[in-house]
């Protein structure tokens, strides 16, 4: 494996290495205890600085670069989101959506190069939102901290992990019954108000049960919450000459979450365990924007960025009086109702001798999600003065509204009677599975150094399936009362419109609604059947110890879809399946990889260790590239926008080969100090190719010609990233403690891989500070964290949503804990107390007419109103 070192990294490493063979010299006659390879035992602990020495003993006695999450007790994470826990380990940064941490970025990698497990093994996962990309990275926002017992993220690679993470392996750990004590349980509420957002309630639960022998266990842990997250902000499509739109979203959150352990021991040796976890988030949501089409009144322009909706350039300030009222006036509301769910089961067994171990583990997940029904209803005052009179001014990050007049408006000043749009609606499901069996065994050599020998195999069959429906409307629409379409109001920028009663609309919707036709250029079925073996050798000398190994992967891809074929269109069928047959077709590809890895730690001193690896990895491309053909704007009331995606099964993965050296001193009960240079070379990158007026054999309704931009994928152009991280662990004495740690990446990726046409990688942040402080005696628990990232790409695929620049943001969050009792704790969370908006906005060049107009040339596209969120809690401990 070459690895090609900057100056920086050249200089770095030869600074470790020095230090390290100079102490390595001094040391080399000393014995020093030595942990058992390969040993990462998960423990049961209380309190933040027992939890920062137990994450702190799993980095240290591992092999590989380790970081770890442990909960300071049962049901208790450091923090309330499982995403935010994360984002605290040096090298992680979490991408928020909506409002909580939902995907996991690893040392400035792409999130769907982040592989995540459940107890090592595949968590299935589909999103609520028809408008997003489809990938592999998880969803964590499906995940109630309360479950977990704690959290390991290895940041290199070694040959017992299942492949997939070129940025890294998250392994979510929950607990197992006979690790707790006999009747151990544990019981909490939660009410969380936000400075915007309606309240939520949680409640969550776990209890733990064995026999007086100790060899057989269950354990039921459970949570609910139920809440409406707002988020408040301006959105500019600049599709509609030059418009603004304040916008509210709300999103009526119910998250269900059970897991059911069972473990036995049954004869000395053997091990037997059932894990059945499932999970649920209703995710029903309406997104409601008053439009501004200001451009009439454009005082000033940037005329470098031009197209067909704004042919003199975007408008960037305005000024409106009732003298000069601009004309035309739109208020839009989307109605969702989505959610996802996902069930997975686990049986696992464990058979130990004298010289061996021999482990298996066989499961199924499965989860479903999507848009169970898109709907949208608008009102229009066209030909008549709009209500806005004052200043836009779109110069700086944000777009700046200035009314001089009152905004507000109510369901009185809308039309009585009302039906839904019906080139909107639609429903979209999807479904995400795996079944998966996997068979290990560890040998004990004791030959010299080498200490032991892994070796295992692994099959796993995953489907991934996408539809998409579109409605038979009943022969007469019926209007319905606007009234009972509306519940209340909710805030725009700095005024109110009426609030959108989900429910409502969706049933109004449904009622008018005879059936439904399959969108037959929306399906597509992809699965692949991996398999994989391996072998790994652990070594164990005087002050050194390690691993080193292969793993073979091989991969079957299929996809299926139906076949576009000059298929007439028959009567009653959606316009847009016009030459899509009924029967289907399939694509295959193969592919296979053999990945080395080596991960060795030196110990300089009892404490100094000097830890460096070696290996390949990969990423597998995404479900959303190996997709047959996926159809975008047809129909949908815009001209231009139309375009043709085809996918192909016969990418390769992505492939990274990768280093690490580092330096960690461990002193006292989890105070640690450690600096980690880190280098990857990735190739195989996915490009896409785009052909602009191409003809496909399917006339759009709303141009009336047969015109498309046609994107294609194939694997070219390779891309690097090298990086320092930094961290810090100290307890100062007295309860007093802090934790520090700050993470410099530097990436390039091929430009032609995105359709901005920038070589960044997906939300990666060139810099990462942490910073937490905290106190504890037996009483109380107080913490300080913040933490800050800068700026990033945010990468969503859809032309209307795009590609976008997300400006630097940070978060202080402060809790606090009460031991009433033994068994009772009062707790106090505030997260984001700063109140940090959520700014975004346009990164590609003024000239690249591949994106939408707002996403170009630094125009602040999106921006949305930071919230401070407080959560109450009282838990109770037997």
């Amino acid at each position: 494996m070459k690895v090609r070192k900057t100056p920086i990294a050249a200089a770095v490493s030869l600074t470790l290495l020095g230090a390290a063979f100079s102490v390595h010299a001094q040391q080399a006659d000393s014995a020093a205890k030595k942990p058992e390879a390969g040993a990462l035992e998960q423990v049961v602990v209380t309190g933040i600085r027992a939890s920062l020495e137990t994450a702190a003993n799993i980095k240290k006695n591992a092999s590989a670069v380790v970081d770890a999450v442990s909960a300071e007790d049962v049901g208790k994470l450091p923090d309330a989101d499982v995403g935010q826990a994360l984002g605290r380990i040096p090298g992680i940064s979490v991408g928020r959506a909506f409002g909580q941490g939902a995907s996991v970025s690893i040392r400035g990698s792409d999130p769907q190069m982040t592989y995540t497990t459940l107890n090592g093994q595949t968590v299935a996962s589909t999103g609520w939102y028809d408008q997003m990309d489809i990938d592999r990275s998880f969803n964590y926002s499906l995940l109630p901290a309360e479950l977990i017992g704690g959290m390991e993220v290895y940041k290199s690679s070694q040959a017992n992990l299942t492949e997939g993470g070129i940025g890294g392996t998250v392994i979510v750990k929950t607990r197992k019954p006979l690790d707790l004590a006999a009747g151990a349980a544990f019981a909490s509420v939660k009410y969380g108000i936000g400075t915007i957002s309606d309240p939520e309630k949680e409640v969550s639960g776990l209890y733990s049960w064995k026999n007086s022998a100790r060899n057989f266990g269950v354990l039921v842990a459970a949570a609910h919450s139920d809440g409406t997250y707002i988020r408040r902000g301006i959105e500019a499509d600049s599709r509609w000459a030059s418009d603004v739109a304040p916008t509210a979203f709300v999103q009526e959150r119910k998250r269900e979450a059970l897991n059911v352990v069972l473990q036995a021991k049954p004869v000395q040796g053997l091990e037997l365990g059932l894990n059945v976890l499932s999970l649920k988030l209703g995710a029903n949501n309406s997104n409601s924007s008053d439009y501004i089409f200001h451009d009439a009144n454009c005082t000033k322009r940037n005329t470098a960025v031009k197209s067909a909706f704004n042919p003199t350039g975007v408008c960037l300030t305005s000024t409106t009086t009732a003298a000069k009222p601009l004309i035309n006036q739109f208020y839009q509301n989307w109605a969702r109702a989505a959610e996802m769910s996902s069930d997975s089961v686990t049986v696992n067994g464990s058979y130990k001798t004298d010289i061996a171990k021999f482990d298996f583990v066989a499961g199924q997940t499965k989860a479903e999600g999507g848009t169970t029904l898109t709907t949208n209803y608008a009102y229009g005052w066209w030909d008549k003065p709009a209500k806005w009179q004052g200043t836009i001014d779109a110069t700086g990050k944000q777009i700046s509204l200035n009314p001089t007049s009152n905004q507000s408006f109510g369901v009185a000043d809308l039309p009585k009677q009302s039906s839904p749009e019906t080139w909107a609606t639609s429903r979209g499901p999807n479904k995400d599975s795996e079944k998966y069996a996997q068979l290990d065994a560890t040998i004990d050599l004791n030959l010299g150094a080498i200490s032991a020998f892994k070796t295992g195999v692994r099959f796993a069959d995953h489907t991934f399936e996408k539809r998409s429906f579109r409605p038979v409307w009943n022969s007469t629409i019926a209007g319905v009362d606007t009234g009972s379409l509306f519940s209340g109001s909710v805030d725009v920028a700095s005024w109110s419109v009426p609030r959108p009663n989900i429910d409502a609309m969706i049933a109004n919707t449904s009622k008018n609604i005879a059936g439904w036709n399959e969108d037959r250029s929306a399906y597509s079925e992809l699965n692949e059947k991996n398999r994989a073996a391996y072998g790994m050798f652990e070594f164990d000398a005087q002050n050194i110890r390690g691993n080193f190994g292969l793993r073979y992967i091989s991969t079957t891809v299929r996809s299926t879809g139906y076949a576009f074929d000059g298929t007439p269109l028959a009567n009653g069928d959606y316009s847009g399946n016009l030459n899509w047959g009924r029967g289907l077709a399939t694509k295959t590809a193969t592919y296979n990889d053999v990945l080395p890895s080596a991960n060795i730690a030196f110990e300089l001193q009892r404490n100094l260790v000097l830890r460096a690896t070696a290996s390949q990895a990969i990423t597998r491309p995404n479900f959303a590239n190996m997709f047959g053909v996926t159809v975008s704007g047809y129909n949908d009331d815009r001209v231009g926008n139309e375009t043709w995606t085809v996918g192909n099964v016969g990418l390769k993965p992505m492939k990274s080969s990768q280093a690490d050296i580092g330096l960690e001193y461990y002193y006292g009960k989890g105070n640690l100090l450690s600096a980690t240079f880190f280098t990857k070379d990735i190739s195989n990158f996915i490009t896409a190719e785009v052909k602009s007026n191409q003809k496909v054999g399917l006339i759009d309704p709303i141009s009336k010609v047969d015109n498309w931009t046609v994107q294609s994928f194939v694997n070219a152009g390779g891309g690097s990233i090298r990086g320092l991280e930094f961290q810090v662990n100290h307890n100062l004495g007295n309860g007093f403690g802090g934790i520090a740690n700050y993470t410099f990446t530097e990436g390039t990726a091929p430009a032609s891989s995105y359709i901005d046409n920038l070589g960044i990688f997906t939300q990666a942040s060139k810099h990462n500070v942490n910073l937490v402080g905290y106190y504890e005696n037996q009483t109380y628990t107080a913490r300080l964290a913040y933490n800050w990232r800068s700026k990033y790409m945010i990468r969503e695929g859809a032309f209307w949503y795009g590609n976008r620049m997300h400006d630097a943001y940070g978060t202080l969050d402060a809790s606090f804990g009460w031991n009433i009792n033994k068994s009772l704790k009062l707790s106090v969370e505030a997260i984001n107390l700063l109140k940090q908006d959520d700014v975004q906005y346009g990164a590609a060049e003024a000239s690249n007419s591949a994106v939408k107009d707002p996403l170009r040339a630094g125009f602040p596209a999106w921006s949305f109103k930071g919230e401070t969120t407080v959560r109450v809690g009282l838990s109770a401990k037997f």
